[in-house]
């Protein structure tokens, strides 16, 4: 089953061609990295408008690379929520329309599912259960994948992203946008140690997480030591929040394994890239004998190849959508409104 699938949930524009939920033919992402660095981050508008100018001509793109026609597309596949309402909305009505001119059917796949199905791409013998943790720059969750469309959330942040206070901070140190990369390579050569940052312990459930807490800590020391003249080790300080992060995430990971018996951790979204992360978790997971699935960094970020992939196993689910299919901003990975 060929399903072309389109993602535009933020600043990537992506149309990829899969088949049967494990193989890419291809995958064709226009960036906007350029359009927004000069702010420091996305802004919507502009986000939205550029979809507009590229959808089309990458889903020209995605067929050619292929040698494919439109006859040989099965089923249209599109991340319906969440994300930055008018760029999801391009993409939904491109989806729309292609679906309804070519007689084919519609396929809606939650944003977040799809980072998870990212893992089928890398590793083909992956098959559930196995639990996922997600971080990105606009989610962080912990996630019990019973079956490729049966999931059960196990905690979640109450509060910011681990994402984006790694991008906030990382635009108050003046990186450039986005910032995740420099500020990687940067935290390698600093002394974690150096600046104490807090970690938190919210809420009665113990997989919740929270990042605001940190996230002000780290960017009052910054404002302290502009204001006092202060050299600022930064290095340091992004070795201590890495690690004030990853100290928040895997000791959830290994609990739930612990908990639930489950042998098989997977990782998904843009903040996968961390080498902290992938160190920390990969360590823990040796010594619990767990298997540990990371998808290359090519598919952390967002990309069309993996909203193709769950768009095959919605569609075994029978779940497919009419021309009614909106968009949405919010909404939960079980499907429920937020």
């Amino acid at each position: 089953m060929n399903i072309l699938a389109i993602e535009s949930s933020c600043d990537e524009t992506a149309v990829a061609i899969v088949r049967n939920g494990r193989e890419v033919l291809c995958d064709c992402i226009a960036s906007q990295v350029e359009l927004h660095r000069i702010y420091g981050g996305v802004v919507p508008e502009i986000a939205s408008r550029k979809h507009m100018e590229v959808i089309y001509a990458l889903a020209d793109q995605a067929l050619q690379e292929t040698g494919m026609t439109r006859r040989d597309i099965d089923a249209l596949a599109v991340t319906y929520a969440p994300g930055l309402i008018g760029a999801v909305l391009v993409g939904v009505n491109f989806a729309k329309g292609a679906a309804l001119a070519m007689n084919k059917p519609l396929i809606p796949v939650h944003h977040i599912r799809g980072h998870i199905a990212a893992n089928y791409l890398a590793y083909p013998e992956l098959e559930p259960p196995f639990l996922c943790l997600v971080v990105s720059g606009g989610h962080t969750m912990l996630v019990n994948v019973r079956d490729y469309t049966d999931m059960e959330i196990l905690g979640t942040t109450l509060d910011d992203a681990a994402g984006e206070c790694f991008d906030k901070v990382a635009r108050v140190l003046g990186m450039p946008y986005p910032g995740g990369a420099a500020r990687d390579r940067m935290a390698r050569q600093g002394d974690e140690g150096k600046y104490p940052l807090p970690r938190s312990r919210p809420g009665e459930n113990p997989y919740n997480m929270s990042f605001s807490g940190l996230k002000t800590a780290a960017l009052n020391l910054i404002h302290h030591a502009q204001q006092v003249g202060q050299t600022l080790d930064v290095p340091s300080l992004c070795a201590a929040f890495s690690a004030a992060v990853s100290d928040t995430l895997v000791p959830r990971v290994v609990m739930a394994l612990e908990q639930t018996g489950c042998r098989k951790i997977a990782v998904a979204g843009g903040v996968a890239a961390n080498s902290r992360i992938r160190a920390d978790i990969l360590e823990a997971a040796k010594k619990l004998d767990a298997q540990v699935y990371m998808p290359p960094l090519k598919l952390c970020g967002d990309n069309g190849a993996m909203i193709g992939a769950q768009a095959y196993y919605e569609y075994l689910a029978g779940n497919t959508a009419d021309m009614r299919l909106n968009a949405y901003a919010t909404k939960s990975i079980l499907g429920e409104a937020l």
